[in-house]
């Protein structure tokens, strides 16, 4: 059911997601800086309360309330734009998208934690991932379609993005707590999480942390593709192609984490994630940017599914809620700065310079994740 709710939701904002970019520059008028600005207030925002939010459902031992919340708030603002077609109205659309993003997504992820065992946690995660990730393939397609028809009319694509939010919304109420949840009986407050929680969980959240930094909002993706191509087809076509990649290997990626170790698989993923950095920051034609967006679909599919995961491994149930929800706060402040950065870069200097500088930051975590002390598996 989760991952039903994740499909129709991402239908949504991935139908949007490479159209925001486009309509800001193409309509609006926006400078890449306040693109940035723009993603990075929506980065903070979530994880903020992603936070707040993990923290409090550990608390009251209630998830399935701050799934239906999150994802109401979400689905009822994403057309906003399409009905009001002003920068203003972006802003609040992506801020309280995120709202609603950082209320649902450390509960939501307690309920799969739920479902996962240290042998199969990667393949709950990547399944997850994959059902997400799938309507992020479907959206931006029928986004194409739309434009197909009706070139640079973007309002009705927000329009028609409300069909599968409201869906979310719906199945949302049949999402239940599992069964004996208890509340957590320590402090509730991430200075005494932080006392008790294992050194293993504490090394993996500052060195993710540190690459979050060097990463960026993928809308700067979207949008070098467009620089690269001159076609707003291509440049989304490339984004939904990573999609798929990312969907179809995030289950097989996942179980194989399972396998060979969560650790050695996101170390892969953030090398794969150099190479594909390197690719974008030279210019790359039209064949190279659907090679780059393949890669970038594998490295996603060995990290984001992989890193919860591997936190799920690390964490006792009545703690799962206030280590999600303090991995995403660190890591979503941590690309909110990096987003800015690269804006400002892309700006002051061109598109290379920020690609290359995440690449070469990027490079030099590798060994810093291969040489890292071994993250056993040392709860609370």
């Amino acid at each position: 059911m989760l991952g039903l709710i994740s499909f129709f939701t991402d239908f949504a904002s991935e139908m949007l997601y490479p159209i925001v970019p486009l309509f800001l520059t193409v309509t609006l008028g926006a400078s890449m800086a306040l693109v940035g600005i723009i993603e990075g207030i929506a980065a903070v925002t979530s994880g903020l309360l992603k936070g707040y939010f993990g923290l409090l459902s550990d608390k009251l031992g209630k998830q399935s309330i701050f799934v239906r919340i999150g994802y109401g708030l979400s689905g009822i603002v994403k057309s906003l734009p399409g009905f009001f077609p002003y920068i203003s109205s972006v802003i609040f659309y992506r801020t309280v998208d995120r709202i609603g993003k950082g209320i649902r997504t450390a509960p939501r992820d307690v309920l799969l934690s739920v479902e996962a065992k240290e042998q199969n946690s990667g393949a709950v995660f990547g399944f997850h991932r994959g059902m997400d990730t799938l309507g992020a393939v479907v959206g931006p397609l029928i986004a194409l379609i739309i434009l197909y028809f009706l070139p640079e009319d973007y309002r009705i694509i927000f329009l028609v993005a409300l069909i599968p939010s409201l869906s979310a919304i719906y199945l949302t109420f049949k999402v239940k707590d599992p069964a004996g949840t208890k509340k957590s009986v320590h402090k509730q407050h991430y200075k005494a999480f932080w006392k008790l929680a294992p050194p293993a969980y504490k090394r993996l959240l500052i060195i993710i942390a540190v690459f979050s930094l060097a990463n960026s909002s993928d809308v700067f993706l979207i949008l070098k593709s467009k620089a690269a191509s001159g076609s707003d087809s291509t440049a989304i076509l490339g984004y939904v192609f990573y999609n798929l990649i990312y969907a179809v290997l995030s289950y097989p990626v996942g179980l194989l984490s399972d396998k060979l170790g969560k650790k050695n698989i996101f170390t892969f993923g953030i090398f794969i994630f150099s190479l594909v950095y390197f690719g974008f920051a030279s210019n790359p034609g039209f064949i190279i940017i659907w090679i780059l967006f393949a890669f970038y679909g594998l490295y996603s599919a060995a990290t984001e599914g992989v890193s919860k995961a591997w936190i799920s491994d690390l964490i006792e149930p009545e703690f799962k809620g206030t280590a999600m929800g303090l991995f995403n706060l660190v890591t979503s402040i941590a690309l909110m700065l990096g987003s800015l950065l690269a804006g400002l870069l892309w700006d002051l200097f061109g598109s290379q310079v920020p690609f290359f500088i995440s690449a070469v930051v990027s490079l030099i975590m590798v060994p810093i994740f291969i040489f890292n002390k071994r993250n056993e598996i040392q709860k609370i």
